[in-house]
């Protein structure tokens, strides 16, 4: 059995904020890469005692969240972007994608730090499904034909991803204290980017453990019980969207999307969601 895991740092217990701890030079980021670190591990103990022969993790917040001294020496780790990006370093040769450290898409009540790809991002959809980077990857996995079997980081993320892919073993560490009506879609850059920094966070050697057992139980339902890991069905050529908020001061002000038709979801996450050079799409024009 081998399982890719997917990390991210801002869906982690004890990771405070973007300045501070999410940013090289914060002075929490040091400590926020041990703490990810050592969920990843808790997760690994997990996996390999429920079946797991092979772990392989990708460091998905920039290229050194993760402190490779410190990882459990079963697991391999990669580090930077593959190209083209998506599906990053995931393909048919693993058994089942996982994520830890993950956050909530952009916009979520109750969610901390919730963003999609970056701050300026209002909304992405797949076929009017909204997206975070959550559902990029697992919707990768299922064009792949790989369940995504576990997920873990804050309460808002695993909300979402139990609806969007049900069956998903999930494991909370925080609670994000801000609502959001959908106000915060008008809202621009730099005000977003404050606007989702409370949070309740979980006792840490708690999480871990939690982490620990549903790691363990999702491998053991993936070797039972195969069938009840499920995605959308998305349909093909699928129209993609990601809308971005107003920035000012910088050369793009105003609120814009990249848009268009894709004949696979992962040629879409890269030729239309993740490219830059695509030419804007005035919101007005956009589909859905």
């Amino acid at each position: 059995m081998k399982i890719f895991i997917m990390t991210d740092l801002e869906g982690v217990a004890g990771v405070l904020d973007s300045v501070n701890s999410c940013n090289p030079q914060g002075r929490y980021y040091d400590e926020s890469r041990r703490l990810l670190t050592e969920e990843v591990n808790a997760a690994v103990r997990g996996f390999f005692r429920g079946g797991a022969t092979e772990i392989v993790v990708q460091i998905g917040h920039r290229t050194d969240s993760i402190v490779p001294a410190l990882l459990d020496p079963r697991a391999s780790l990669v580090s930077g972007h593959s190209e083209p990006v998506w599906p990053w370093a995931l393909d048919s040769t693993f058994d089942a994608l996982a994520f830890v450290g993950q956050h909530a898409k952009a916009g979520t009540a109750f969610a901390h730090l919730a963003h999609t790809g970056n701050m300026r991002t209002v909304d992405q959809r797949v076929n009017g499904i909204s997206i975070g980077e959550y559902g990029m990857l697992a919707l990768c996995a299922a064009e792949l034909g790989l369940p995504t079997i576990f997920a873990a980081g804050d309460e808002a993320l695993c909300l979402e991803a139990q609806k969007l892919t049900p069956g998903v073993v999930t494991a909370a560490g925080k609670r994000g204290l801000t609502d959001d009506d959908g106000s915060s879609a008008a809202l621009d850059f730099e005000s977003y980017r404050l606007s989702k920094t409370a949070a309740h966070h979980y006792p840490i050697a708690k999480v871990r453990q939690q982490i620990e057992e549903g790691a363990e139980l999702a491998a053991r339902r993936l070797a039972a019980e195969p069938e009840s890991f499920h995605y959308p069905r998305i349909e093909l050529p699928c129209y993609m969207v990601r809308e971005y908020r107003s920035n000012p001061g910088t050369p793009k002000p105003e609120p814009f999307a990249k848009a268009g038709y894709a004949d696979s979801f992962i040629d879409g996450c890269n030729n239309i969601i993740y490219n830059e050079n695509l030419p804007d799409t005035p919101l007005e024009d956009v589909i859905m």
